[in-house]
């Protein structure tokens, strides 16, 4: 399929993915999946974070999350891993979520509106400081979801 513009692109990316809303994406991480935040380290302190995610730069991602890659992570361990990235609006993390599963994360998704959707939805997040806004009752702040 050729792709013309970038809207196709992200159209022709996103209609691989069962995309997550911020709840249940939320949900997800609770249940075991990997939340991933893909923003670069002045974005993140610009916007704040989600204490616990993991920190994967979009420019490795890929690298990291193939689990044949000498450069993965510790959390690749195969092709039936959930992972849920997380841009600042979620257009990025559309297209970074299909590149995995041109890898065979076959269950790769993103969230819908990204962190700026996930802190309106209230849901765990810290300023650019560290200092939490909101945290789950029973959950230290920066503590991932057990």
């Amino acid at each position: 399929m050729s792709v013309t513009d970038v809207d196709s692109l992200l159209e022709q990316a996103r209609s691989t993915l069962d995309r997550l809303s911020p709840r249940a994406a939320y949900q997800a991480w609770l249940g075991g999946a990997e939340l991933v935040d893909i923003r670069p380290a002045a974005q993140r302190a610009a916007e704040g974070e989600v204490p616990g995610a993991l920190l994967v730069e979009r420019n490795v991602l890929e690298w990291r999350f193939d689990p044949a890659s000498p450069a993965r992570l510790p959390e690749a361990t195969g092709h039936d891993l959930q992972v849920i990235v997380l841009c600042s609006e979620g257009y990025t993390s559309s297209l970074a979520a299909a590149a995995l599963q041109q890898l065979g994360l076959h269950r790769a998704t993103d969230v819908v509106g990204g962190f700026l959707a996930w802190r309106a939805a209230c849901l765990p997040s810290s300023d650019g400081d560290g200092s939490t806004t909101y945290a789950p009752t029973g959950r230290a702040p920066g503590a991932r979801p057990s």
